[in-house]
């Protein structure tokens, strides 16, 4: 016989042989503590593939939980600064109100003190509102030049105050709470 027919009759008695061993072992108690250990991990996988898919459906969960919680802090954002200004708004109505009553009384046969002491009460009630804003006027007259509070229009000699001492406001300036809003336009004694 050829060398590859003894050969190829070789490997199918050992293939007979590994089958019947394997008929044998399938019996043995060894095989049957496999074949537990075997069944037993199997459930275990199951069981993990299950509780994986749980912790994947609560994360999903968490996760659209969290982009609706984002979305509504933004929306909630934008509508408090759409609306900031409306607290102060309110509480500048009643000032309106009172300048629409004193211009509905006015006639030429007024009186112009009484006209100007009316528009007084208002501007200070005016006044009195952006001050419990946080609101401040700039002093500006007397005091030294401060870049930081005053912006300068002119310069002018005045030998009664020190140099660089504002002398005179064209334009008010203004802070709010710690932040200059409007920079005074001030007029500077000269050196």
């Amino acid at each position: 016989m050829s060398k590859e027919k003894v050969n190829d009759e070789k490997k199918i008695e050992l293939n007979e042989t590994s089958d019947e061993q394997k008929e044998t072992q399938d019996d043995s108690p060894e095989n049957k503590v496999v074949m537990d250990e075997k069944t037993e991990l199997e459930e275990k996988v199951t069981l993990l593939e299950t509780e994986i898919d749980k912790y994947k459906e609560l994360a999903l969960r968490k996760a659209a939980e969290f982009e609706n919680y984002k979305r509504r802090t933004e929306n909630d954002q934008l509508n408090l600064l759409k609306y900031a200004a409306e607290s102060l708004i309110i509480k500048l109505l009643p000032t309106i109100d009172d300048l629409e009553r004193s211009l509905s009384h006015m006639t030429e046969e007024n009186d112009v003190q009484k006209i100007k002491e009316g528009i007084q009460l208002i501007y200070n009630k005016f006044i009195k509102t952006l001050d419990e804003q946080g609101v401040k006027k700039i002093e500006s007259i007397g005091k030294p030049f401060d870049v930081e509070f005053h912006s300068a229009v002119m310069q002018r000699d005045d030998d009664s105050v020190a140099p660089h001492t504002v002398i005179d406001e064209l334009e008010t300036g203004y802070i709010f709470k710690d932040r200059v809003i409007r920079h005074a336009k001030v007029i500077v004694s000269g050196e």
